[in-house]
């Protein structure tokens, strides 16, 4: 089955709101066997609507739709699609008791224009919205209707594809705020489409921290990227790699069997630059830490509080985590973590010696089996030709003494202020996580 997703919203288009539905949407149809083979963002505008779904109509079996279905005037999705599949509207009672239902619990009563979400395709399925007014519904075009027929706009010769489905088309709206369109379409929409769906689609990704991507690349073994099932395939993010590696087979259990061999020649190929799978360095580390009954505390200077607050963020942190000091000036170094005025005389704030002491100092404070210490100059301003906009110092106290780390972060960039302060964050994620592997 080949799906396409189409988000309606001029808001969309005009960079207002991210478009977290398509992302959404493409992950949960992947997890179901079902392969996205295209995006289409569009306004709310009824004729370019059309224009969108005979698009998609000419060249996909399952066409999903989010944004809409609301009582104003520009929602227009459900009267613009029926319209363009000659499926007249009607009431549709149940969906006006749920709308009412939903208005009382927050004290209200329906507006008059509350009845054009009632309005439903007669036929359609209808699938209750758990947390909004406006419910979902889907459509069933038989291949008697001819769209699988129409031509592309684009290439003036009939759609044909091998993934086609012989049962006709299908469209399904759901309500464009993300929590209303993903509760519904776990708790509804998805049991719907697993009954039509052959197969299963599984993935996982493969974290690497330290390498490059034409690196890590150059490195994989022959024919990996070429194959056809499983694919394998290397995104470039911030700071580290990511592999994906992903399996179609009849059950979750084959393409896992399918996966793992992979799996484990990564594990083996590059052990010191893979950190995780399916889980990032914040999670990682906190994994680890539990797993190994570690506690870690941080001293930050250039990062302002970026490494706690990566931390934090992962539940169950307050397990291994308990202080955070953001000594920002040169006085707080002193009283909070009992750096010398003498080092920072000698060597400054930005320096192996004082990383050395903020990692140890803080480790002192928390009783922590694992301090980490940052220091450097993010910028614009405050560089030198001897410590550059850019140097960035760790350090690291544990049971095993004392480790550091430099880093020269700079890009280049006029705004690369944030980027050298996420830099810096994740290699002491990593470094972290190196030291608790160790204990």
């Amino acid at each position: 089955m080949r799906a396409e997703i189409i988000a309606v919203g001029t808001e969309l288009l005009l960079g207002e709101v991210v478009n977290t539905n398509a992302a959404f949407l493409a992950r949960e149809l992947a997890a179901l066997g079902i392969s996205c083979h295209f995006r289409q963002v569009v306004g709310d505008n009824p004729a370019r609507l059309r224009e969108a779904l005979e698009m998609a109509l000419s060249r996909s079996d399952l066409v999903i739709t989010t944004g809409g279905l609301g009582p104003t005037k520009d929602d227009l999705t459900k009267e613009t699609i029926a319209s363009v599949l000659g499926i007249p509207l009607e009431f549709h009672q149940a969906s006006w008791e749920h709308l009412v239902a939903r208005l009382a619990a927050r004290g209200r009563q329906p507006e008059p224009s509350h009845r054009r979400e009632a309005m439903m395709p007669v036929g359609a399925t209808v699938f209750a919205n758990p947390q909004g007014t406006a419910n979902a519904l889907a459509v069933r075009v038989a291949d008697g209707d001819g769209f699988r027929r129409l031509s592309s706009p684009h290439s003036g010769r009939p759609s044909k594809s091998s993934e086609s489905s012989n049962d006709g088309q299908t469209v399904i709206m759901l309500p464009g705020p993300p929590r209303e369109m993903s509760a519904t379409f776990t708790e509804q929409v998805a049991p719907y489409l697993s009954a039509k769906s052959s197969g299963t689609l599984v993935s996982h990704n493969l974290h690497f921290f330290g390498i490059g991507e034409s690196q890590l690349e150059a490195l994989l073994p022959a024919g990996w990227l070429d194959n056809e099932n499983p694919t394998t395939a290397i995104y470039a993010g911030a700071g580290e790699v990511r592999v994906r590696i992903s399996a179609r087979a009849e059950t979750a259990l084959d393409a896992e069997n399918i996966i793992e061999p992979l799996i484990a020649d990564l594990q083996q190929l590059f052990p010191e630059y893979l950190y995780g799978i399916d889980a990032d360095l914040p999670t990682t580390l906190v994994e680890l830490l539990k797993e190994k009954h570690l506690t870690l505390a941080t001293a930050e200077s250039c990062t302002g509080g970026k490494l706690a607050s990566s931390i934090t963020g992962v539940p169950g942190s307050s397990e291994v985590f308990g202080y955070g000091v953001v000594s920002y000036a040169n006085s707080a170094k002193m009283e909070l973590l009992g750096v010398r005025a003498d080092t920072l005389a000698l060597y400054g704030a930005v320096s192996e010696e004082t990383a050395i002491e903020m990692a140890e100092g803080v480790r002192n404070l928390s009783g922590a089996d694992i301090g980490i210490g940052i220091t450097g100059i993010a910028g614009p301003d405050g560089g030198s030709p001897e410590k550059p906009v850019g140097l960035v110092w760790m350090g690291i106290a544990s049971p095993h003494g004392i480790a550091t780390k430099q880093l020269n972060l700079a890009r280049g960039l006029a705004d690369q202020r944030h980027l050298i302060q996420e830099m810096a964050t994740l290699n002491a994620l990593n470094l972290a996580r190196q030291a608790a592997l160790t204990l």
